[in-house]
């Protein structure tokens, strides 16, 4: 993840990205919500803890690698464990530089023929390159990814192990994408192009598991693991699907974690919701860490980016958060 970010001001939000915007598939996002609240099952951080763990100790997951395989097959077998219906998209994809990537979306839907859906999404490859570590000699090291990759993964497993146990009233789809952070590097003296990332997402997109599927909505968690995470309001999700936002970060004031969703406007990424948002046209936002400076965590794309980053409180704020908001979904 992700070529850029930037700044927006609020009157500059709604020009931030050139591409078609569409009102999404998900024409009920602006229904009234029900008064009545449902409390949702504890999300449990030490488990979604363990889940990153269990990732990280595969070693970096790039596309064409037997780690990328071994790890595919773990998340697809927990994923069945916990009842969903698993699907394997597999397809040749084509990197930055040509280089064809064997890349796998693992897709777990709950109760699959039902229309009212919502989808939620991480990507679980990792970067084949530190490009941002200040040791230069690391530049060419691919990184573990604890955080970028293996925490939003972690937090959606342990929703479906909940899931499991006490299904919401709604279909929920968890989607992991593939070929997300293998973007063009840093050191490359060639063309950067903003859709060499999000490979996997781009694919699904436009070739969904099902043909003709449609989500009300889709929320992307994409390094939520890290310590003192704050996720402002990104202004992508802002563009496409507002609404979503301020049911998201409203629930997380209801709940008190305040202090990690920040009620304020921040930068723009290139991510995985972008491409859902443009291409399969469901409304999608991106729950991603920014500071004041518009800034990722201080480990993003670097080797530094192990186990000691990742922070069990804020798993419990995001994957709670995300558990209140689609347990209470009508």
């Amino acid at each position: 993840m992700k070529n850029y970010w930037m700044a927006v001001s609020a009157a500059a939000m709604f020009v931030c990205f050139s591409c078609n915007t569409g009102n999404g598939k998900g024409a009920t996002t602006g229904q009234t919500e029900e008064k009545t609240v449902i409390k949702a099952p504890d999300f449990n951080a030490d488990s979604a803890y363990q889940y990153v763990k269990a990732q990280v100790d595969f070693g970096p997951r790039v596309p064409n690698t037997a780690e990328h395989v071994a790890c595919g097959n773990y998340l697809a077998k927990k994923l069945e464990e916990y009842g969903a219906k698993v699907t394997n998209q597999y397809a040749d994809l084509t990197a930055y530089d040509g280089k064809i990537l064997k890349a796998r979306n693992i897709i777990g839907a709950y109760k699959p023929d039902l229309k009212k859906r919502v989808a939620l999404f991480a990507h679980w490859d990792t970067r084949p390159w530190a490009d941002k570590d200040k040791d230069e000699a690391n530049h060419h090291t691919p990184i573990l990814g604890a955080n970028d990759g293996a925490s939003g993964v972690g937090v959606l497993l342990e929703i479906a192990r909940q899931i499991n146990l006490q299904e919401p009233t709604i279909g929920i789809d968890i989607i992991f994408f593939d070929a997300e952070d293998g973007g063009t590097p840093d050191f490359y003296e060639g063309r950067h192009e903003e859709t060499s990332w999000c490979l996997g997402s781009q694919y699904w997109s436009r070739i969904p598991h099902v043909q003709g599927y449609n989500a009300r909505f889709g929320i992307l968690l994409d390094m939520v693991g890290g310590k003192g995470a704050t996720f402002y309001r990104e202004a992508a999700s802002m563009k496409y699907a507002k609404s979503i936002v301020n049911k998201v970060w409203k629930k997380a004031k209801e709940i008190g974690y305040e202090t990690y969703f920040i009620n304020e406007n921040g930068g723009g990424v290139t991510d995985d919701h972008v491409f859902v948002n443009q291409i399969a046209r469901i409304p999608t936002i991106d729950i991603v860490p920014m500071d004041e400076d518009y800034s990722f965590f201080p480990h993003w794309h670097t080797t530094g980016d192990t186990m000691d980053v990742i922070d069990k409180s804020t798993l419990k704020a995001v994957g709670q958060t995300v558990m209140e908001v689609i347990y209470n979904e009508k």
